[in-house]
């Protein structure tokens, strides 16, 4: 095996075995040494490729956002209306958070830990995405057809959406239950079915949505 490929997996192994130890113990209790030995590494072999553990942890956010990128990608090239764009995103998205030990530690991360990850973030970062796409393409799929697109307050469909996506996220912390796929599509369905029922006065933008954790 190429030296430059088996350093490449030596870094991953690292960086999983780091997520894991993370998930199990908390980031102050896990151990450089734990670290190394789960990923059946050297304590050498760990120190060549991450000075500390606080280089490590933000290895741990790096790879964790290139994953939401993944995710974030996916639905901005999805050719689905809006909310069935939404609902595939938060599908895509909790399936990831479930089966990835990475994404699943760094979204876990305390914000000050790791910038970019904190409930807040993650609004203000969804709530944008989404916005462009409810401009872009309009808002068909709650009651409305494509022929009306664009709509004409976007806005408030995205907070709706955006506050959904988040608030499951949120949920499904400590219950797995909210992350199931037949869960979320039955939220769906429950939607309003025409934007201007969606009440201004109930949904804060986000800028005046409070940080959780």
């Amino acid at each position: 095996m190429p030296t430059q490929h088996r350093a490449i997996q030596s870094r991953q192994a690292l960086i999983r075995s780091a997520a894991e130890t993370f998930l199990e113990k908390g980031v102050p209790a896990a151990g450089m040494v734990e670290i190394s030995r789960r990923a059946r590494l050297s304590k050498g072999a760990l120190y060549f490729h991450f000075t500390s553990k606080d280089d490590l942890t933000l290895a741990v956010r790096d790879a964790a956002l290139a994953t939401l990128q993944e995710i974030e990608d996916a639905f901005t090239r999805s050719p689905q209306p809006l909310t069935t764009a939404v609902q595939d995103f938060a599908v895509d998205l909790f399936e990831r958070v479930e089966s990835d030990a990475v994404l699943r530690a760094g979204l876990r991360l305390r914000p000050e830990t790791a910038p970019g990850l904190g409930i807040y973030a993650l609004e203000q970062r969804w709530y944008a995405l989404f916005l462009d796409k409810a401009v872009t393409c309009g808002t068909a799929g709650i009651g409305r057809p494509a022929a009306d697109a664009p709509d004409a307050e976007p806005r408030r469909t995205a907070q709706l959406l955006t506050s959904i996506v988040v608030g499951l996220l949120h949920l499904g912390g400590e219950d797995g239950t909210w992350w199931d796929k037949e869960a979320v599509v039955g939220l769906w369905s429950l939607l309003p079915t025409a934007p201007g029922r969606i009440a201004a006065a109930g949904i804060p933008t986000p800028d005046r949505l409070p940080a959780a954790g």
